[in-house]
């Protein structure tokens, strides 16, 4: 281990926290059965999809004898999506149960995501290669990849590859639609009697990833933590200079759960909740007239500062917006794309436009600055589509709201200064020092993901649950990806996929929000998380989100 920095040598030294019961040794821990299990929605054509692996028990792991039949394990594990912070601690806790039940069980790592299970690209993992690895961020120990599994033909080649190498288990870690690909490779796996089991791994920083059984995806913690610091350190700096106003964009395209953690952690002024926006059927006029009013009454006593946290996705829950998106990707279907790409300049494409939108929609796209408006009209998604992910909205904000206090200024109802600073924050936290938090529940994650393998178990997505309480405390086991799973319209056809969790509007962290951010936006009452703490007081160094202390109660 070479140019390695204090923090790197004093974390490879940590020893993650597991479960009481899964540190009895692997000889003591025994399963108990749970009740069978359905999914959450459209539970026949669910059942008609999966019929190898649909309706099984939830389980949970005790104290007790071990029953499972012993056997050499050969086990394949894939990162898959998007980096989040404890990835690394998963292999290793998978890679320490898989040895310590067998020192002649092996880890195979497959390279860059499910294509290294397709391409047989892969590494043996050894105590030297694992150990220089241990509670770092980053998926660099085998890269990752967005590659789906979800073909016949695709499954075909990795029950090709699994049985070449003797393989008796695969675990993909990953999002929702990894763990998707999970589920389905798992019932192909068992449909044509490969015997080899499939087990996934909730991870994903926005947080979508949970529900009654899964608390929280691991990587949210650290993510939200990093973020959370700089925030703060924003706010303070907007504090100390008293002339700026900062739009903030964090990560969370499909749900808000980013955006209303860093705001509880660093009461910003605003944080916009995309779920609120759809339920409100909010407009974009709307939204920016909101933001104005705190600019100005902030203004009038004199603190011409702020600072606005924006979810990445916030403009696809605003229902004239998406209006507007559709009708732009029906404008650009075709032989129509071809006839607006050839016209020369942005004046002769902005009339092409004019005429090809209903008039609702052009008024919307017309107070659009025009940097926006271009944006919308650049690069296409492989479908041909807009893609929204890239428009620019913490700019998009803060030019309506400049509009709109323009506006006001010459009503004669605003006199202050407005001067907008942008920033979004996002492949920051994919790859931080995990916190202790997420070294020690990724390293459970891992090592209840063999004991799932140990018992047989197939389908199933690795639980670690009670998370607010101490690392000793927490509850091991496992649940069946069906049980997650509904009916979806994707690509003009119906597909299952495990259904993404929203910030609940009557849930108990929008409900903390809510009471308190009128306060906060005209008040300067902003927090400092600091740093990630490693060492200290478990008090500091681990704590849970303030969105997971508030869902178990442990926060008022």
């Amino acid at each position: 281990m070479k140019n390695l920095s204090p923090l790197q040598k004093a974390r490879y030294q940590y020893t993650p926290k597991l479960p009481g019961m899964l540190r009895n040794g692997i000889a003591e821990i025994c399963v108990k059965e749970g009740l069978p299990t359905e999914s959450v929605a459209d539970q026949e054509k669910i059942k008609a999809l999966f019929p190898n692996t649909y309706g099984e028990k939830e389980i949970t792991f005790e104290k007790g004898k071990n029953t499972s039949l012993a056997k050499k394990q050969v086990v394949g594990v894939i990162l898959s999506g998007g980096q989040a912070p404890g990835g690394h601690n998963v292999i290793c806790g998978l890679y320490d149960a898989l040895k310590a039940t067998d020192k002649n069980n092996v880890l195979l790592g497959f390279k860059n995501g499910p294509s290294g299970l397709l391409d047989d690209d892969y590494i043996e993992f050894t105590d030297e290669y694992i150990n220089e690895y241990r509670n770092t961020g980053g998926f660099d120990i085998i890269g990752s990849g967005r590659t789906k599994l979800e073909t016949k033909e695709q499954f075909k080649v990795a029950a090709e590859v699994a049985k070449k190498h003797g393989i008796t288990a695969i675990v993909i870690i990953g999002g929702d639609d990894s763990n998707t690909n999970a589920a389905v490779l798992a019932e192909y796996f068992a449909a044509n009697n490969t015997g080899v089991q499939v087990i996934g791994c909730p991870k994903t920083i926005d947080g979508d990833l949970k529900n009654e059984d899964i608390e929280c995806s691991f990587g949210f913690d650290t993510a939200t933590k990093t973020y959370s610091e700089v925030i703060g350190n924003i706010e303070r700096d907007a504090n100390s200079a008293k002339k700026y106003w900062h739009f903030v964009k964090v990560m969370g395209r499909s749900a808000s759960h980013v955006a209303l953690e860093c705001a509880l952690e660093t009461q910003p002024n605003i944080c916009l909740i995309s779920e609120e926006v759809a339920a409100k059927k909010m407009s974009l006029s709307q939204i920016a007239d909101y933001i104005a009013d705190s600019v100005a009454a902030r203004a009038a006593k004199g603190m011409n500062f702020g600072v606005a946290i924006i979810p990445e996705g916030v403009v696809e829950f605003v229902p004239e917006f998406s209006v507007l998106i559709a009708e732009i990707n029906e404008l650009l279907a075709g032989a129509k794309a071809d006839a607006f790409n050839a016209l020369a300049t942005w004046k002769e494409k902005y009339e092409f436009i004019k005429k090809g939108l209903t008039a609702a929609s052009f008024a919307v796209f017309d107070i659009l600055p025009e940097t926006i408006q271009q944006q919308l009209f650049l690069e296409r998604d492989p479908h041909g589509n807009v893609q929204v992910s890239l428009i620019e909205s913490e700019k998009l904000f803060s030019a309506l709201v400049k509009a709109k206090l323009a506006e006001r200024k010459k009503a004669g109802t605003y006199n202050g200064k407005f001067n907008a600073l942008h920033h979004f924050f996002g492949y920051e936290g994919r790859c931080a020092f995990p916190s202790n938090f997420d070294a020690d529940y990724c390293y459970s994650l891992g090592y209840n993901a063999f004991m799932l393998i140990q018992y047989g178990f197939n389908g199933y997505l690795s639980k670690v649950s009670n998370l607010s309480r101490p690392a000793e405390e927490w509850v091991a086991g496992g649940m069946p990806i069906t049980k997650m799973m509904n009916m979806e319209r994707r690509h003009g056809e119906d597909k299952p996929v495990i259904k993404k969790a929203l910030v609940e509007l009557d849930g108990a962290p929008f409900k903390y929000f809510e009471a308190r951010r009128a306060t906060w936006a005209v008040e300067t009452a902003y927090t400092y998380p600091g740093a990630i703490q490693y060492f200290g007081p478990s008090e500091v160094c681990d704590r849970t989100t303030v969105t997971l202390a508030l869902e178990k109660g442990m926060l008022k």
